[in-house]
């Protein structure tokens, strides 16, 4: 079943920018100007493997008078009874404003599933607007740049969520779980498809000493211990400045979508030559996107001293990646079939860690426990006084302090914090991020 994905917010938030990206082409005007989208436009869209039919709206002016606004609003509301889902957009540059909180209650209102999208975040300029976002009550926003592209994975994983099931299926225990989805990824000639090749039991893809033979990504259906995945095999990624090809320079687009959609990212290195630059780059933009990560040192039966060879790249993982600390690190022969059985271990060890949900009593516990244990340090003669914790998201595991001062906090203990988090709740395999924000508990008065 197609859903309908209506974009509404005030004028000039972005919506028939992101309109053009889900549709795949510039079907609307977009320019600074408020107010340019007067009518509603319908047309297909696809993010990642979903389908839906998008709406684009008029900006909401809160009017019901006679005028062209007022009936441009009207419009709007008639998009909105008619949509499965609502996409609520504001402009995290300028904050919520008035007009956004009483477009907030009229989808509260409206009884539909609505996802609420922080647009404009390029840089750290949307940061307070995404705080901001969390009192709208209609839980957590997704930070959005539909210029740039940045934040599709979270939004697909927010429609996802909301997508209604056919009546067929509505019985949750009859519907077979989303497969997993695993993206292969590193620099040409790693051994990427020669390991895809290994875990499926044939050679499904074409292999050999040139580099960049695989240019489209991949997709292979694929089961491991009775868990569906699909395995994404995909062009290898150089430096940007080295790709001047056109054809390669559209073949690490499909990469970087690949990993922006996927649930693990498994990224492959040559075990004589892992680690390096590329590689680094690589992993951060895997951990950035949020994706579980497992780092693989293919071609291992190469290495002549294997056990001193792999506490040296373990060293140069933690000192280089302490943003992916604790990504487990396997090594394989594949075409020999070594260490298959350890990668698919790890690959469960990341999925489970980037699926994880912590109770929120547990989580305040453990937060008391270690403010006890080393407290926040005082700014300015006064002390920063953290007061509630939860999780209000997976994958990956995403978290909000509340607390006094909270612009205040220093970035050394969130790091703490973030780290005291790992450990307490096993959580080493998966981005963990921590949101730290002024103010009441945001959760207290959003609709049930």
């Amino acid at each position: 079943m197609t859903i309908k994905l209506a974009i509404v917010g005030r004028p000039n938030v972005g919506k028939s920018t992101l309109f053009n990206r889900l549709a795949g082409k510039k079907l609307a005007i977009v320019d600074d100007t408020p107010g340019v989208t007067r009518d509603r436009r319908e047309a297909k869209g696809r993010l990642g493997d979903l389908d839906f039919v998008l709406i684009d709206t008029a900006g909401f002016e809160d009017t019901t008078d006679a005028s062209l606004e007022s009936r441009m609003r009207a419009q709007t509301e008639i998009a909105i009874r008619d949509a499965d889902i609502i996409l609520f957009l504001i402009d995290a540059r300028t904050g919520v404003l008035p007009m956004d909180e009483a477009f907030a209650s009229l989808l509260r209102r409206a009884d539909k599933p609505v996802v609420l999208g922080a647009n404009k975040v390029e840089g750290r300029a949307g940061d307070a607007g995404i705080n901001e976002a969390y009192a709208l009550g209609l839980g957590e926003p997704i930070a959005l740049s539909a210029e740039h592209g940045e934040g599709m994975g979270e939004l697909y994983a927010a429609i996802a969520a909301h997508e209604a099931a056919p009546p067929e299926e509505e019985d949750e225990a009859q519907r077979p779980p989303r497969p997993i989805q695993l993206a292969i990824v590193g620099r040409p000639n790693a051994g990427k498809s020669t390991l895809v090749n290994a875990l499926i039991g044939e050679d499904r893809l074409l292999v050999g000493p040139e580099a960049g033979i695989t240019r489209d990504s991949i997709a292979i259906d694929w089961q491991w211990n009775d868990k569906r995945y699909r395995l994404i095999d995909t062009a290898g990624m150089r430096k940007k400045a080295k790709v001047q090809h056109k054809l390669e320079r559209m073949s690490v687009g499909d990469t970087l979508h690949s990993i922006r959609f996927a649930d693990v990212c498994v990224l492959v290195m040559d075990a004589n030559e892992a680690f390096e630059k590329q590689d680094l780059s690589i992993a951060d933009l895997i951990v950035r996107e949020g994706r579980g990560l497992v780092f693989v040192l293919a071609k291992w039966d190469t290495i002549a001293d294997p056990r001193a060879h792999l506490e040296e790249l373990k060293l140069v993982a933690r000192e280089s990646l302490p943003q992916a600390r604790g990504a487990p690190i396997v090594t394989v022969a594949a075409q020999s079939d070594v260490g298959l059985d350890r990668l698919m271990k790890g690959v469960e060890e990341a999925h489970g860690d980037w699926t994880a949900r912590v109770k929120t009593k547990d989580l305040n516990d453990w937060l008391y426990a270690s403010i006890a244990r080393h407290p926040p340090p005082a700014v300015g003669g006064k002390r920063i006084k953290p007061r509630y914790l939860t999780q209000i998201k997976s994958r990956p595991p995403t978290f909000v302090l509340i607390a006094s001062r909270a612009e205040e906090m220093p970035e050394s203990y969130k790091r703490y914090l973030v780290n005291g988090l790992r450990e307490a709740f096993d959580l080493h395999a998966a981005p963990v991020r921590l949101i730290v924000k002024a103010g009441k508990n945001p959760f207290a008065d959003e609709p049930s």
